[in-house]
């Protein structure tokens, strides 16, 4: 054989095997393993919030199906658009996520200006489940019903007032819808988490409180509270006993969803990694039981499905705030 065409054989076979290794190389570097360091799941309001309980109770868990640990921090303020905000603007490396509820949606429509898109911001990492909400008031206050709070309400336009963790966040859009629907004037005070604002019904410095089941549940068999109704359409397994809100203010429903929530542009494969973790750790007796205790009914969604329920949810929200002529500036 000619030399000068074996060099030249022997030139392109060397280019293309050093092509093949340098793009071996890239696709091993891409491929890093994940995770290699901690995870923060950002809870956008205070401690013993509803999305604080909950991120508690699976944290340690999926930081031990995942190998690295998993930290809770809690990021309150405007309704849980601050540590919502400091999630949309992480780096979309799988390393932050955030522990969302109908809150999310919400405040695409109740506030005048985000810093971020609740939809285009964000995606779907890990479906939870869903939540109903019970209506709570002090038991020093007279009314035993729903029906028997809206008369009381009627009849005394603005005097009473009702807590919730802050502008934005769902206690404050279900009461403001309750009360819109109800045809009532109740004054809102809002605080830093559903845990306040129950510390506040307490106090007697707030005559109603609508929370998640998560947050109301633990107060079942507090001779200091009254379970006055369930936003849910049926009556709730959780509170055998107590009637939906719906049966006297016609129309009522109000619930939320729950999930992990990771930036914009997160990588597929870490995604799908979360999904499935969780997914596992959703079947597992002690975390179901969990889950119960919580009033959460447990759901099985793909990322792609868990996407598609934010922006159905985003318009329903949208649809509820509109309704409940509620706005936070």
């Amino acid at each position: 054989m000619n030399t000068a065409i074996t060099w030249k054989i022997r030139f392109v076979a060397s280019f293309l095997l050093s092509v093949c290794a340098a793009s071996f190389y890239q696709a091993v570097m891409a491929a890093d393993p994940w995770p290699t360091k901690p995870i923060k799941i950002i809870v956008p309001f205070s401690p013993g919030s509803v999305q604080d309980v909950l991120a508690r109770s699976f944290s340690n868990e999926l930081g031990a199906a995942l190998g690295e640990p998993v930290v809770v921090e809690n990021k309150a303020g405007a309704g849980g658009t601050v540590g919502t905000s400091i999630v949309a603007n992480s780096a979309a490396d799988g390393y932050t996520f955030v522990l969302a509820a109908a809150s999310h949606n919400i405040n695409g429509s109740l506030f005048n200006k985000l810093s971020f898109d609740p939809i285009k911001d964000f995606t779907g990492a890990a479906y939870i489940g869903t939540s109903s909400y019970i209506m709570m008031t002090n038991a020093e206050f007279p009314a035993k019903s729903v029906a028997e709070f809206i008369a009381l309400a009627k009849a005394n336009p603005g005097l009473y007032n009702y807590a919730s963790a802050g502008n934005g966040s769902a206690s404050h859009l279900a009461m403001a819808y309750f009360d819109s629907m109800a045809g009532i004037n109740l004054v809102h005070i809002p605080t830093k988490g559903t845990g306040d604002a129950i510390t506040e019904l307490l106090a007697g410095r707030a005559q109603a409180v609508i929370a998640a089941n998560v947050a109301a549940l633990p107060f079942a068999n507090d001779p200091r509270v009254r379970f006055l109704g369930v936003s849910s359409e049926k009556p709730s397994p959780f509170v055998p006993g107590v009637p939906p809100i719906g049966n006297t203010v016609k129309g009522y429903v109000f619930d939320s969803w729950f999930g992990l929530l990771a930036p914009a542009g997160t990588p597929a494969t870490v995604i799908n990694k979360v999904q499935s973790e969780m997914g596992k750790l959703l079947k597992q007796p002690e975390i179901v039981e969990r889950m119960r205790r919580q009033g959460i009914e447990i759901g099985n969604l793909s990322p792609a499905e868990f996407n598609q329920l934010l922006v159905r949810d985003y318009v329903r929200m949208a649809n509820v705030v509109k309704a409940s002529g509620a706005r936070a500036e």
